[in-house]
């Protein structure tokens, strides 16, 4: 029997960074910085793939590497959801994707592509309790 592909992950990251009220909006750099420091230390102990979609630049990270940093290229509302699709829909193993978001009109998109979804809340939380 074949074993599952592994689930690769596609963050949408200000999904994830406002799922939680810790006052991210006064240092939003900050906020992205952390949440590419919880993805990177996320994906070294899951061996999960992992890349994150930013609507913009989010200034100076630290090596990110094992996650991929993507910034969408337009500006603008849902200009990271369009990314997001974009890039599910170029994949050919979307069966493997698992996007993270609680916007409910992108996981709509998504899923009709093949993707799997797991809710920004719930995914922080599962940041939060690894050690």
């Amino acid at each position: 029997m074949t074993p599952p592909p592994p689930i690769r992950l596609l963050v949408d990251a200000m999904n994830v960074i406002g799922a939680r009220a810790d006052g991210w909006w006064r240092d939003r750099p900050g906020a992205m910085r952390r949440l590419a420091a919880d993805l990177r230390d996320h994906a070294v102990a899951s061996r999960e793939a992992v890349t994150v979609v930013f609507d913009v630049p989010p200034g100076e990270l630290a090596d990110s590497a094992p996650v991929r940093v993507v910034v969408a290229p337009r500006r603008g509302r849902d200009a990271a959801d369009d990314e997001i699709v974009r890039l599910v829909a170029a994949d050919v193993d979307r069966a493997s994707l698992r996007v993270v978001t609680s916007d409910a009109a992108l996981a709509a998109r998504v899923r009709s592509l093949g993707a799997a979804v797991e809710g920004a809340g719930a995914f922080r939380r599962r940041l939060e309790r690894r050690p």
